[in-house]
């Protein structure tokens, strides 16, 4: 049984990243290879400044002595396009390629390799000779493999999207217009996710006599700020910030509401957009990163623009005023995911890139 070895953050972490490597480990993979997990990053430690550095030194000896130990034939190494990973996982690059494993490259979002280096001619050709160096580069779209294949038409491209896990989710059944719509928002809190536009457009909708009661489900760095905003505007009443939630909790969430807004300004490919349509719950988001090839604007959900409460609420008002819109999207959404997005599938993929490499 050949050895895969997975580098990645804290499995216990909540993370796009950690929730790919455990549908990895779970998936019928660790019953056709032996894989492993190679702890990397700040993730879920608890470390001084000092401990940090420390484990900067440390880490690529630690990972050469234990790739020594287990010999695997591949090192998959899960990754972002952003400096501070780029540089921190070019060593476990270099590591991996010395012991004579194959290397998968994923990268879980980041810039585009154009601009990683904002083009600067010697900075951009050390990058090019990196990504060549591994087997395969596997991406999270189409629109990031066309952004590679710019780059440099010759690297080993793949795309794997990500997929989740499908559990039962009720038929939703259409609810009276008099009833507030129950919106939520599951992610980080910060301003990049559009989480204040939201809040602009619930007071838009209040001004015109449309209530809706909206959950923010996560926590980050303007989570205070965004608190302060909700209180400025008067939407302490319809408003409630349930922290992180997970497991159980976060199905019963999903469950328990009708929309999901995200209109995130920049993204690759959310875990919670597959959660929402997975659950019927009709996503209202950006048309950025890889969601426009997840769904379809006015199929599965409605597409708004970056930076735009005015048309946020006019979205929002529109499932409002049109409730059987609801189950007809989130029908749709919900086959969408379970035809495409799997871990069934996703675990297909990467056996088909093992065995190429």
């Amino acid at each position: 049984m050949d050895t895969v070895v997975l580098l990645g953050p804290n499995l216990a972490t909540i993370s796009g990243i950690s929730t790919h490597l455990n549908h990895l480990l779970s998936s019928r993979l660790a019953r056709e290879y032996r894989l492993l997990h190679f702890q990397v990053g700040s993730e879920g430690r608890r470390e001084s400044f000092v401990d940090r550095l420390l484990r900067y030194a440390v880490s690529p000896y630690q990972f050469w002595s234990f790739l020594r130990r287990n010999r695997p034939t591949i090192v998959h190494i899960n990754t972002a396009m952003v400096p501070k990973a780029y540089w921190r996982d070019l060593a476990y690059v270099a590591v991996s390629k010395s012991v004579g494993s194959k290397v998968i490259y994923q990268v879980h979002g980041g810039s585009a390799p154009l601009e990683f280096f904002r083009a600067r001619r010697l900075p951009t050709a050390f990058l090019k000779a990196t990504l060549r160096m591994s087997d395969a580069i596997v991406l999270l779209s189409e629109i990031d493999r066309r952004d590679y294949l710019a780059f440099d038409p010759g690297l080993p491209l793949r795309v794997v999207p990500n997929a989740i896990e499908m559990v039962e989710s009720s038929v939703r059944k259409t609810r009276r217009p008099e009833v507030p719509l129950r919106l939520v928002y599951i992610g980080r809190l910060v301003s990049a996710k559009g989480i204040f536009e939201v809040v602009e457009a619930l007071a838009l909708l209040r001004a015109e006599g449309i209530d809706a009661n909206m959950v923010f489900a996560g926590s980050g760095e303007d989570e205070q700020r965004l608190r302060a905003r909700v209180n400025e505007l008067g939407l302490d009443d319809r408003v409630e910030f349930r922290g992180v939630v997970s497991g159980r909790d976060k199905d019963a969430l999903w469950e328990a509401s009708d929309v999901f807004v995200f209109p995130s300004h920049r993204e690759g490919l959310p875990y919670a957009l597959l959660e929402s349509m997975a659950a019927r719950t009709v996503p209202v988001v950006c048309p950025v990163g890889a969601i426009p090839e997840v769904m379809q604007d006015g199929r599965e959900g409605l597409f708004v623009p970056p930076n735009d409460p005015v048309r946020l609420a006019d979205a929002i008002r529109h499932l409002h005023e049109n409730r059987a819109a609801l189950d007809v999207l989130g029908e749709a959404g919900r086959s969408r995911v379970a035809a495409r997005y799997t871990v069934n599938r996703l675990a297909d993929a990467f056996e088909k890139i093992y065995q190429e490499i």
